[in-house]
């Protein structure tokens, strides 16, 4: 699935329930041209700014995170952290790519709890 496939589907699927959710409206609400809009949606140009998606994000009550992947993009925070030391988180995602996801939510919540 791409970007615009996804935005397009979790919008269409908002829209059928409420019109708050036309391609104008929200738009007007991320502060971009509905024309743009469409254009991103069909994948006609490239995913927008980090900014763009996280407002849109918010707009349609998705991760951000989840997002910027789909766009092929991290969020600035996470790309600080990780050039602060390159070689520990490269090491780390690399390892991280193979376990499960319970396996690595294990792990994520034993960094999140722990008592360093």
């Amino acid at each position: 699935m791409t970007f615009g496939s996804f935005i397009r589907r979790e919008r269409e699927r908002r829209l059928a329930e409420d019109s708050r959710f036309s391609l104008r409206q929200v738009a007007q609400r991320i502060d971009v041209e509905p024309a743009y809009l469409s254009k991103v949606e069909r994948d006609e140009v490239a995913p927008p700014s980090e900014a763009t998606i996280v407002r849109l994000a918010r707009e349609l009550d998705e991760d951000a995170d989840l997002l910027l992947a789909l766009a092929g993009k991290i969020s600035s925070d996470l790309a600080d952290i990780i050039r602060r030391r390159p070689r520990l988180f490269a090491q780390l995602i690399r390892e991280l790519k193979t376990m499960p996801d319970h396996a690595i939510l294990r792990i994520v919540r034993e960094v999140r709890d722990g008592d360093w």
